[in-house]
């Protein structure tokens, strides 16, 4: 079976890149903009730096920001019905994960109406028609949504989140500008960049994986290794340096990879948490990184030792298997020196076999590269309770 391998994405790159915007919009004739982003950024002034690109270019827009850190099916609904409102006819996305995911979902529907039930869009749908036109820009360096074909959405009322994977919704073009993401607090640069390295080291180690995507991934974690401690620094400091810079690159070329060849226990496990408690989808991978590791490492020890390497771990004269284990101990240790916690404090023991059922539903679960039973997973889940 032949491998499949998507890039479609137009990218630019580095600060100042969000002036290419305009006249991306005014040479394929787009004549009212839907600008999706979120509240915080419209209040802090981020969204503003786009939009005043539009207005001294004369294009015109209308703003759609009611969505949630992890959007709800209702966020979708009411998108779709603000863009129909707007008359708009194309999108341009400024966020992280929870905007651009909202983008991909509102893109789709409009362009393929027989989806309107949001549910309907789960795994693989079968759409014919490419999201409406979109622009992605990036404002955290994390979950890569502006260049990969999946989006996940919450359905509250079912408490899981849902993955969707469909080449019809990248956005045609990605502007990943650093200086859109020099607002990002300390927190949220760590967990969003320990979930592009969860991206990573998940794609490289995943069923799907093979040549060409391990080329994104390698270089991804060696990028993400080196820099984002300097990008925390950088927040803490609010200086905008090479480790930001570094680390927008490193999220968008794991994005290429991952997006390709799936992910795996880790996501399904950390997606299931971000459902039933909130818990910020970085902070759930990055939790969850070193058990998924530890618990793969009979069945990839050797690709975990190129990880370590990859992080920069001198492996001189160790085996494949002190290796692998030098890997997982360079990720608690990133994870630690940018303060990831190592449990989940809202987890309580007796819910944890719902969330390891919910986990094995999850569309990432069957790209692992080591099978997992029911009672594997809720071991692996035991790991992160305090209360276990």
């Amino acid at each position: 079976m032949a491998n499949r391998f998507v890039l479609n994405t137009i990218s630019y790159h580095g600060s100042g890149a969000i002036k290419e915007i305009p006249g991306e919009l005014q040479r394929r004739g787009y004549k009212k903009i839907f600008v999706c982003s979120d509240p915080d950024l419209v209040k802090f002034g981020v969204t503003a730096k786009v939009t005043d690109e539009l207005d001294a270019a004369g294009i015109a827009w209308s703003l759609y920001s009611e969505i949630k850190p992890n959007p709800t099916i209702q966020n979708v609904k009411d998108g779709v019905e603000a863009f129909k409102a707007a008359e708009a006819d194309a999108i341009v996305t400024i966020g992280g994960g929870s905007s651009m995911d909202t983008a991909k979902a509102i893109g789709i529907i409009i362009n393929n109406p027989e989806f309107a039930d949001v549910r309907s869009l789960e795994g693989v749908a079968p759409t014919k028609n490419h999201a409406v036109f979109t622009i992605a820009v990036p404002t955290t360096a994390g979950t890569a949504a502006e260049v990969t074909i999946n989006y996940v959405i919450t359905d509250p009322e079912k408490v899981r989140k849902f993955v969707c994977v469909d080449t019809n919704d990248a956005p045609e073009v990605a502007v990943v500008d650093p200086d859109m993401m020099a607002s990002m607090p300390a927190g949220l640069t760590a967990s969003t960049g320990m979930d592009a390295l969860t991206h990573a080291i998940e794609g490289y180690t995943t069923k799907g994986a093979w040549e060409l995507s391990d080329m994104f991934h390698f270089e991804a974690i060696k990028l993400i290794s080196e820099n984002l401690r300097d990008s925390v620094a950088e927040a803490k400091s609010g200086q905008l340096g090479s480790g930001r810079e570094g680390m927008a690159l490193g999220q968008y070329v794991a994005g290429m990879g991952f997006s390709n060849v799936g992910l795996g226990i880790d996501h399904a496990m950390a997606h299931t948490l971000s459902a039933h408690y909130d818990t910020p989808h970085g902070v759930a991978c990055a939790m969850l990184l070193p058990i998924a590791m530890e618990f793969n490492k009979p069945v990839c020890a050797e690709r975990l030792a190129k990880v370590a390497v990859a992080m920069g771990v001198d492996t001189t004269g160790m085996s494949t298997d002190e290796a692998a284990d030098a890997a997982i101990a360079a990720v608690k240790q990133l994870s630690a020196d940018v303060n990831i916690p190592h449990v989940c404090e809202a987890m309580k023991a007796d819910e944890i076999e719902i969330l390891a059922k919910d986990a094995m539903a999850d569309a990432c679960f069957p790209g692992n590269p080591r099978e997992a039973t029911l009672d594997d997973v809720i071991e692996l889940f035991k790991k992160i309770c305090p209360a276990a």
